[in-house]
């Protein structure tokens, strides 16, 4: 008797849609590295988060927080300091996400190879 589980994971969603709107909200050369950061940190201003993502632009940064912000991954606190600080953290949603970017990295890893030559 052949088993039919080749497919069970994916089967189990409720439409490939949701699978596609998780891709695309984490989609975005930057995005990664963001939530591999917050992740680490917890809490970032963004003038750290562009010292550690080295090599993102301050347009692109702020591209990819919003973006974030906008699926509910990360939120944005804006204090009334002068000068004025804004930090970004994980929300509940974020750190929901750790045991899927786990698995990514983990199959990046051996499928994929560490190198990261393009």
């Amino acid at each position: 008797m052949e088993s039919k589980t080749t497919n069970a994971p994916l089967s189990r969603c409720d439409s490939p849609q949701q699978l596609e709107a998780a891709i695309r909200a984490l989609s975005g050369r930057w995005k990664p590295v963001i939530l591999f950061h917050l992740f680490s940190a917890g809490r970032l201003r963004f003038s750290e988060l562009h010292r550690l993502a080295e090599g993102v632009t301050h347009k692109v940064l702020t591209q990819q927080l919003r973006e974030l912000e906008r699926d509910g991954v990360v939120a944005r606190a804006v204090f009334a300091e002068v000068p004025p600080r804004v930090e970004y953290r994980l929300t509940n949603a974020g750190y929901a996400l750790l045991p899927a970017l786990r698995a990514l990295n983990a199959w990046g890893a051996a499928s994929l190879g560490e190198s990261t030559d393009a």
